[in-house]
């Protein structure tokens, strides 16, 4: 049997488990079993909590589909609380490897338990080898595509795994994310695929988003979506370096903070239930 705690960050989903006390195998099959909303637990994908020796934890995620990816912003802040909450850490601030490097965790512990957590996300990747994406313009802000019966227009940015960010001009809300985003997310100009972001600019200080995310299809929050898509406002001078982002499970504050030149992102992580599954 494998222990598990269901969290969301924003609405975005993950199983995690304790992979420091208890045996994981075959993670990849298991992503996709545990992600399946009809047939087992239902979620976004797996995050697992391992030893590092470089850093506090280690954090080992998948998506929905079974593939690692190298980070995620809204469940790196429910690794900090799940490390906190069930005593695998004393510390406030906790450092945590990923791929995408190590990231400074801040946690704001209420009565005992993490309520909100602010995460160094470092600094934004604009080179178009690093993100990737193919493109000769620099920092690439005029990206052309083309999907079904629309074109647009994209600013792409990395913030440890590749995001493309769209402005438009219809409401958001009642956008058609999955008939885009799936196009959008394997066209031939991202070598790695894409994370898909789509933004109403509100005014300086206030974005609206939705995110078609890689390897899962559209969430309800994207961490490092919305610290891209809050670059790419900025580089567009749309707002200033503090920017509070609304997604559909809820708000974050982005910061780029001019000295030290990286992303702050700030949120809450929220603990579901417990439970345990049978494994192979």
């Amino acid at each position: 049997m494998l222990k598990f705690i269901k969290m969301h960050g924003l609405g975005n989903d993950y199983v995690y488990m304790n992979a420091i006390d208890q045996e994981i195998n075959n993670r990849s099959e298991l992503a996709k079993y545990v992600s399946d909303r009809h047939f087992g637990i239902g979620s976004d994908g797996l995050i697992l909590i391992c030893p590092s020796d470089k850093a506090d934890f280690r954090m080992q995620m998948f998506n929905s589909d079974g593939s690692e990816a190298e980070m995620c912003g809204n469940g790196i802040r429910c690794v900090g609380k799940f490390v906190y909450d069930n005593g695998l850490t004393d510390k406030d601030v906790i450092s945590v490897e990923t791929l995408a490097g190590i990231k400074i965790l801040n946690l704001n512990v209420v009565d005992g338990k993490v309520e909100t957590v602010r995460v160094d996300m470092g600094e934004p990747i604009l080179e178009t080898k690093e993100i990737p994406v193919v493109s000769d313009e620099h920092p690439v802000k005029n990206l052309m595509l083309k999907a079904e019966d629309r074109e647009f227009r994209f600013t792409c940015v990395s913030m440890g795994n590749p995001h493309a960010i769209t402005f438009i001009e219809d409401d958001v809300r009642e956008f058609d994310v999955e008939k885009y985003g799936k196009v959008l997310e394997v066209d031939s100009v991202f070598p790695k695929k894409a994370n898909i972001e789509f933004v109403n600019v509100i005014n300086d200080k206030k974005l609206k988003m939705r995110v078609w995310e890689r390897g899962a299809g559209e969430t309800m929050a994207c961490g490092t979506g919305a610290c891209a898509v809050a670059v790419a406002s900025f580089l567009n001078e749309y707002i200033q370096r503090e920017v509070e982002i609304e997604l559909l499970g809820g708000k974050l504050n982005i910061e780029w903070n001019r000295e030290d030149n990286h992303i702050y992102m700030t949120g809450p992580a929220t603990t579901v239930y417990t439970g345990e599954i049978e494994w192979k």
